[in-house]
């Protein structure tokens, strides 16, 4: 879990959301944890499910506004979160799975879901964000392997999917809470919403 929201520290997100939502980077830091895996799940959801696999999800990252996404949520003004719902509504397939995601997230952590809620779009934008930027630039490579570069090489690794190969590395485990491969399965039946 450390690793993506390392990398957002490290580029200044976390202290954008914090500062936003006036809470400590402390807060913002344990926010993110609590609902990375959810956001991550939803990714490596929708990865299984585009025509093209990860090469699909590059161009719905695009789509939903790409490497900007990041650079708006980093830069000094309000975010407007409206792209983070956005992004939300794709990877979750329904906004009112959010309102699951938070509350759940908000149970297992103790931080208060009304906070997760407002820091749920603004992740989902560093996040999906960060992916679209990583993903670009392997994507002027033509001679690199679609799958083994880019997009799909740091997705697989941060969710120890099949591209990766990078199962072991601790993110994919803890994205799973029932051993069936993504918790946010296990999320959307608490929503009583089996997405197939």
């Amino acid at each position: 879990m450390q690793q993506i929201t390392d990398i957002l520290a490290q580029m200044g997100g976390l202290q954008s959301v914090a500062r936003e939502l006036g809470v400590s980077e402390d807060q913002a830091a344990s926010g993110a944890e609590a609902l990375m895996p959810a956001i991550l799940g939803g990714l490596k959801k929708q990865a299984q499910t585009q025509p093209g696999g990860l090469g699909g999800l590059g161009d719905l990252l695009g789509q939903l506004g790409g490497g900007g996404l990041l650079d708006q949520v980093l830069s000094p003004q309000p975010t407007d979160v409206s792209a983070g719902n956005d992004v939300l509504g794709q990877i979750f397939g329904s906004k009112d799975v959010s309102r699951t995601v938070a509350q759940n997230a908000g149970a297992q952590s103790g931080i208060d879901p009304a906070l997760l809620k407002k820091m749920l779009p603004m992740l989902a934008m560093l996040v999906t964000g960060f992916l679209a930027k990583q993903g670009g630039a392997s994507a002027m490579q033509p001679e690199a392997e679609p799958e083994a570069g880019g997009l799909g090489g740091l997705l697989g690794g941060l969710l120890g999917g099949r591209t990766g190969g990078a199962g072991g590395s601790g993110l994919g485990a803890m994205l799973d809470m029932n051993g069936d491969g993504n918790a946010l399965d296990d999320i959307l039946r608490l929503a009583g919403k089996a997405m197939r």
